[in-house]
């Protein structure tokens, strides 16, 4: 018998509807039952492609014994941690903070007004790892919540307030000069690199798109080739290992090694969108054809498998296909044997592939031959993947999240344009009108899902921001000035409903302490608007996980249309929002990788270039393919006949012909109309 779940439309939540389990979804039904009943309440936050997550489901939620327990003596709700990442973000701090570390599935117990006062991640059926029984801690909550109530909600008004002030906590006031900050972030990087397998830290290794942008911003300002090095060899390292799919494109999630040879299987879309595109940027800095290529088969990947006809990325791929995880990535030597015929010999010694196997018996393709190895055995790669096509495949979460999207059109439009791809513009410009047209409602305000033509959860800051980030790129692809204004009207969407400025406290009047005891404004952004639901707390993320923070999106897409808009209001309020963070990046880098290309945008010499004439004429074109020519992280560049955007404004044609400006700064040279003209301006050092 379906419980309530049934009638969501998040596909993690659907999976769960025909569990015992009295499931309710999140809302206030669920609170109300628990204050009528005086239960506590079982929050349980998973997502679709978690592998641990469809663990604890079998052992534990499709377990007559333990639903039983559940039901009867508590509310059990159940959320998707993709679809409410404001749900998952408060417990998840009450987690961490208890025990702590965090992950998924994340098991939290709250009082009947929501707050918690007790909580883990993943609880075996049975004590092992360490770890007690579910069925134990259920019925030890139940006696603590009856015989030692006053204790637990005692607990929990600390643990509230601990979470409360996290939320507010700025940086720490530090004096360094952005300049510094990014010094002391690199030596940081260096200091904790993997000198042997590339990237940074021990097992379980993560791909770390963000650092590696910033580390390629950081080789073009400074000309620091460490920054160049550690870049080149982690992407080449993972280009190479299992993490990334040498058959059907795209990557997984993360290494469950230091070596990027087995993978945790699943593959997320906000981990394609960011790893695309520092690929693409990669390509551009060293001309590897590699970095290219990887570039080009995680879209191509995106294409065929995550796609959705109206134009929607879908959100992930499960690790787990027919109850195995990987199975339907995995390889016997007999298996390539059989499939590859004479060619076998020569892909096995290419790929890593022995009897033994490197995974549980199976074989994790991993490409340990050279380069030229990779190009000779195309057609013996294709037959396999045309082989594997015909397994079972893994599960797919088809929701669009619309953030996780935003990215991604990022990618496809800087793919299309740096690559020259005309089919990769097609599907960015698809993305943009689909995001218009389905994820906005009549205000303009956005949703944070969709599903089957059902648009839910109103939009968080990471909405606005992301996909605002992913329509300036768009717009500097195609020079639609729809894509611009859509950008600006998301932006300020964000200023008005997220900004903490309403709410901001003066330093007489006691605002948050700083590190070293200074009183500092709490500036920036909240995660969800002013007029969303409240939680016992409002939720400020400014640390960048695998997903960049809304804050440090937000402040990226301000410093740009602080110089399209010719607005330096944005570029003041981006300030403002780096100073909240300022002194912890430099110490934390891989906790704040996006905020380290924002940093890299506010130091380095601005670059605006407007090519007045239209785009898509032959003279135009000329200029613009010279505007794109080279990685220049820190140019912009807007093309039309004007009024939009503002850097077009008052800046006529020469005799008819396409006319580009240049700024560096505050200085603008003189208007040029040849590509020898404005190569000239543009090889200056920027």
């Amino acid at each position: 018998m379906s419980n309530r779940l049934i009638d969501e439309t998040s596909p993690y939540l659907l999976q769960h509807a025909e569990n015992p389990v009295d499931w309710f979804p999140w809302g206030e039904a669920a609170f109300e039952r628990a204050r009528d009943e005086d239960r506590p309440i079982f929050l349980s936050v998973g997502y679709s492609a978690c592998h641990w997550c469809h663990v604890m489901a079998h052992e534990s939620f499709e377990d007559a014994e333990v639903a039983a327990i559940l039901n009867e003596h508590f509310v059990s709700i159940k959320v998707d941690r993709e679809e409410r990442p404001d749900v998952d973000r408060i417990y998840m701090a009450a987690v961490q903070a208890l025990t702590g570390r965090g992950g998924w599935p994340m098991s939290v117990f709250l009082s009947p007004d929501a707050r918690p006062f007790y909580g883990g991640t993943y609880f075996p059926s049975t004590q092992r790892y360490g770890m007690p029984a579910f069925s134990d801690v259920l019925l030890s909550i139940v006696d603590a919540w009856h015989n030692r109530r006053d204790e637990l909600l005692s607990g929990s008004v600390s643990l509230v307030a601990a979470i409360e002030q996290q939320m507010k906590t700025t940086g720490d006031g530090s004096s360094d000069d952005q300049h510094t900050v990014l010094a002391r972030a690199l030596e940081q990087l260096v200091g904790s690199f993997d000198s042997q397998h590339g990237g940074w830290g021990a097992a379980p290794k993560f791909p770390q798109p963000m650092v590696i942008e910033f580390l390629l911003r950081q080789h073009h300002r400074t000309g620091e080739q460490r920054a160049r090095d550690m870049a080149v060899q982690t992407l080449e390292a993972m280009a190479r290992g299992g993490m990334y799919d040498q058959l059907g494109g795209g990557f997984h999630r993360y290494s469950v090694d230091e070596r990027w040879l087995v993978p945790h299987f699943e593959k997320m879309l906000y981990d394609n969108a960011q790893l695309a595109r520092v690929y693409v940027h990669a390509w551009q800095v060293t001309g590897q054809p590699l970095f290219r290529t990887i570039a080009e088969e995680t879209l191509d990947y995106v294409v065929r498998e995550m796609l959705h006809q109206d134009g929607g990325f879908y959100a992930s791929q499960d690790a787990d296909s027919e109850g195995e995880e990987g199975k339907f990535f995995v390889w016997t030597a007999e298996e390539i044997d059989a499939a590859l015929g004479e060619d076998a010999g020569r892909f096995k010694d290419a790929y890593g592939v022995t009897e033994r196997g490197n995974f549980e018996g199976y074989n994790v393709l991993e490409l340990v031959g050279s380069l030229d190895d990779r190009a000779g055995l195309i057609g013996p790669r294709r037959k396999l993947f045309e082989i594997r096509d015909g397994r079972a495949h893994p599960g797919r979460d088809d929701k669009v999240v619309t953030s996780w999207n935003g990215l991604m059109l990022a990618a496809f439009a800087e793919a299309a344009r740096i690559f020259d791809r005309d089919d990769y513009r097609k599907v960015a410009e698809r993305n943009a009108e689909f995001l218009l047209r389905t994820l906005a409602d009549s205000d303009g305000r956005l949703f944070h899902t969709w599903r089957d033509g059902d648009a839910r959860v109103a939009g968080f800051l990471e909405d606005y921001t992301h996909v605002a980030h992913g329509l300036l790129a768009l717009y500097q692809t195609t020079f639609d000035p729809r894509w611009y204004e859509a950008a600006v009207a998301f932006m300020e969407m964000a200023i008005d409903h997220f900004g903490t400025a309403h709410s901001r406290v003066l330093p007489e009047e006691g605002a948050v302490a700083g590190g070293n005891g200074n009183p500092v404004a709490l500036s920036g952004f909240y995660d969800t608007a002013d007029d969303a639901e409240e939680l016992f707390v409002r939720p400020r993320e400014t640390q960048d996980n695998a997903v960049p923070s809304g804050n440090a999106m937000a402040a990226l897409s301000l410093l740009k249309l602080a110089r399209f808009a010719g607005k330096p209001e944005y570029e003041e309020l981006a300030q403002e929002t780096l100073a909240q963070v300022q002194g912890l990046v430099g110490r934390y880098p891989l906790g704040f990788g996006q905020w380290l290309s924002v940093l890299e945008l506010a130091v380095g010499e601005p670059v605006d270039v407007a090519i007045v004439g239209k785009p898509a004429a032959g003279d135009a074109r000329e200029l613009l393919r010279v505007a794109w020519s080279r990685y220049a992280p820190n140019i912009l560049v807007a093309a039309g006949a004007g009024p939009v955007p503002e850097l077009l404004r008052d800046r006529p044609q020469l005799e008819g012909s396409a006319t580009a400006y240049v700024c560096r700064g505050r200085v603008c040279g003189a208007p040029v109309t040849t590509v020898e003209e404005l190569r000239e301006q543009l090889v200056k050092p920027d």
